[in-house]
């Protein structure tokens, strides 16, 4: 199988970082190569140097068209080239239709005056579409799609370019089961279509279900690739994190104490109805459903971001009122959100400020901010949780998503807190990231801490928790001990019928 794209001996550094370092990789036509690494392995930059948005230190890219070297150095060589890159979190116009964001810089016009043809981007678009199994049309609004909807424009959009080599990033990072398994036969498709495709993902899952081949990146530099049929999971970890993983769930002899924290009968019309539940100081509560069973919502309200209609919420055996945010931080009660890009960080800031804001009021002196007092704390609780990066005045934006997790955590270790939620913990994040992450919580824990941990993942809920509070439908339809527990039982309990019991105005 001839090659379709060359990169060869690839260097690229920044100030006090060597992101890229003697890079080898090509991409065969007709091929689903997987691309794999931790965070900060330097797969970012890869895909900045392929689409011609970095220029490299050193080192060629060659685009082999009808057998012939074509060097890419600029974005539009590179979509001359026909590459094109969809990337985790979707870029889009939201007020603007499904047709218009796909023929988005490369609109179809029409004589005289060189008009826009609306009549052939919407036939066209809808022609995509089709191709893709979309289950909506191109007039559809942009900002009424799901992220999995929006995916599939970002497809459509690259097919509408001729694209020939699409590179996707972390594309089911943020679906569920069923959207991935949609993903994979659109993927399918257009491997079939003659499509090359570099596919980044931290799933093994992807990369089983997907790959002709995996290469694997740490820190910059090129590790191995593998034929499909040759890989061995346990080598292909080694590889990524450069150590062998001897306990992927770290083992913790605490025992929880007496109960401190209570949901009782918490109900929102339209979300969730009658939860309840405790946590004991150095406790995991893990809180679970597949997706849709509203334990987001319930964490959401019990820190204040919405409100409840009835229940009650109890610390250390006082009622507490209807919180605010700032509320929940000062009786003790933390939260990192699922999107951490949206909701947990301040991307343009540095570490620093990002860490200490939510009890920024400790370094406040006569209306000033003592930045020095500031940034040795969070230099402090930064190196504790392993965030790397060169200082604590990087911004959070020039970080992997797996310190940018380490971040918000540090956020919440801030202040002094009693009771952290953790929502979708590991999501997005590598394996070696994903360890480093449990054994924080594992730390915390021994500190004393209770853990609420909303996860989609059943072996991260039996490897990380003490006890399990399953969902279905915004109800809890069991809460089990983790110890009895496995995963046919916790499938059980998740897909339980509730149709007797719907929250009230569910859709």
């Amino acid at each position: 199988m001839e090659n379709i794209l060359e990169l060869r001996n690839i260097s690229k550094s920044f100030p006090g970082v060597q992101a890229l370092e003697g890079i080898n990789f090509d991409l065969r036509h007709g091929e689903i190569h997987s691309l794999m690494g931790e965070n900060g392995a330097g797969k970012s930059t890869f895909i900045k140097i392929i689409t011609g948005v970095y220029k490299p230190d050193s080192g060629e890219i060659l685009r082999y068209i009808s057998g012939k070297p074509v060097p890419i150095k600029t974005p539009q060589q590179a979509q001359a080239a026909g590459i094109a890159a969809i990337y985790q979190h979707v870029t889009c116009f939201p007020d603007i239709t499904v047709a218009e964001n796909i023929f988005m810089g490369h609109e179809k016009t029409r004589k005289p005056f060189n008009r826009i043809d609306w009549i052939t981007m919407t036939t066209e678009a809808d022609r995509l579409l089709i191709r893709l199994n979309a289950n909506f049309d191109s007039k559809a609004e942009m900002g009424s799609l799901s992220v999995a909807q929006q995916q599939i424009v970002e497809i459509a959009k690259a097919l509408s370019a001729n694209a020939k080599i699409l590179i996707m990033d972390e594309p089911t990072a943020p679906l569920s089961r069923r959207e991935c398994e949609d993903l994979y036969n659109i993927t399918d498709g257009l491997r079939e279509l003659g499509v090359s495709i570099i596919f980044i993902s931290h799933r093994f899952e992807d990369m089983y279900r997907l790959a002709n081949r995996v290469t694997i990146f740490r820190d910059g530099k090129f590790i191995r690739t593998w034929n499909r049929d040759e890989v061995v999971e346990h080598e292909l970890v080694i590889a990524m994190v450069g150590r062998e993983i001897v306990q992927f769930f770290p083992k913790r002899n605490t025992v929880p104490s007496g109960e401190f924290f209570r949901v009782e009968g918490l109900s929102r019309t339209g979300y969730f109805r009658d939860v309840s539940f405790s946590v004991r100081k150095g406790e995991i509560l893990a809180l679970t459903g597949l997706v849709g069973a509203g334990r987001t919502e319930v964490c959401e309200a019990i820190y204040g971001i919405t409100s409840y209609d009835s229940g009650s919420i109890s610390l250390e055996g006082e009622e507490l009122p209807l919180l605010k945010p700032y509320n929940a931080i000062e009786n003790g009660i933390g939260f990192l959100p699922e999107d951490r890009l949206k909701e947990g960080l301040i991307l343009r800031w540095e570490i620093a400020k990002n860490i200490s804001l939510p009890v920024l009021s400790k370094f406040l002196h006569h209306g000033m901010v003592d930045t020095q007092a500031e940034n040795v704390k969070a230099g402090e609780i930064a190196g504790k949780l392993g965030v790397k990066a060169v200082s604590v005045h990087d911004k959070v934006s020039t970080l992997s998503g797996g310190n940018q997790q380490k971040v918000i955590v540090a956020k919440l270790l801030s202040g002094e807190m009693k009771l952290i939620i953790l929502d979708e913990p590991t999501k997005g994040v590598d394996v070696g990231a994903k360890t480093a992450i449990y054994e924080i919580m594992n730390e915390l824990v021994k500190m004393g801490y209770g853990i609420i941990m909303v996860s989609s993942e059943i072996p991260e809920v039996l490897g990380m928790s003490d006890r399990i509070v399953v969902m279905r439908d915004g109800r809890v339809t069991a809460t089990l001990i983790t110890k009895e527990a496995d995963e046919t039982i916790i499938l059980k309990a998740a897909m339980q019928d509730t149709s007797d019991k719907q929250p009230e105005g569910k859709q």
